[in-house]
């Protein structure tokens, strides 16, 4: 499972990097085209905006599996770890929710948008709204996969809190506060 996991996150990242590396050809391009010949390539302002699109939708995939996503944890580290089991549950099945939400829009969106196309390029716009349902439906194999992981207690203490880092980055933001403060004093006493 492991294996499949990494053969999709690297294949996941290099789509990523080819979509990023293809966006910027086609501004900088067109940039160069327009500023030094008064032309352009039409369909290149459109096709980067889709590949922008794509390059959001997974990069969220990629953050939610690398749990990247922001969130607030103070309350959560705190609890005792059945509670925090629970409460894991509780945010997973609400995620689950809004991914089903998000699914049954974008499979209605992509099947009206079917014989759609985008102006410049022709593309069909059933490709941009099927983002859509790529995320809804890779997130919420990760969720239930998670879920299934909480009930079977396969999943670790420290897996328990989504977020990581948080509590280190205010200790160092306040420990600069401090010393700003303590230099600030010293400057009026002295």
């Amino acid at each position: 499972m492991n294996k499949i996991s990494r053969i999709l996150e690297n294949s996941l990242n290099i789509i990523m990097a080819v979509a990023l590396a293809i966006m910027v050809v086609l501004v900088f391009g067109n940039v160069v085209l327009r500023y030094f010949f008064n032309s352009g390539i039409t369909w290149s302002e459109e096709m980067s905006r889709y590949l922008f699109i794509w390059l959001t939708f997974l990069g969220a995939i990629g953050a939610f599996k690398n749990k990247e996503h922001l969130g607030v944890d103070m309350v959560i580290k705190r609890l005792p770890n059945k509670m925090k089991k629970v409460v894991l549950v509780i945010s997973d099945l609400m995620m689950l929710f809004v991914l089903i939400l998000i699914l049954d829009g974008s499979w209605k969106m992509t099947l009206i948008n079917i014989d759609s196309t985008a102006p410049a390029t022709g593309m069909p716009l059933a490709f941009v709204y099927g983002t859509g349902i790529l995320v809804s439906v890779s997130m919420g194999s990760m969720i239930i996969f998670n879920l299934y992981r909480i009930f079977f207690n396969k999943i670790k203490d420290e897996e328990l809190v989504m977020i990581s880092e948080s509590e280190e980055l205010i200790s160092l933001h306040t420990d600069e506060f401090a010393s700003d403060i303590r230099i600030v004093k010293e400057e009026k006493q002295g």
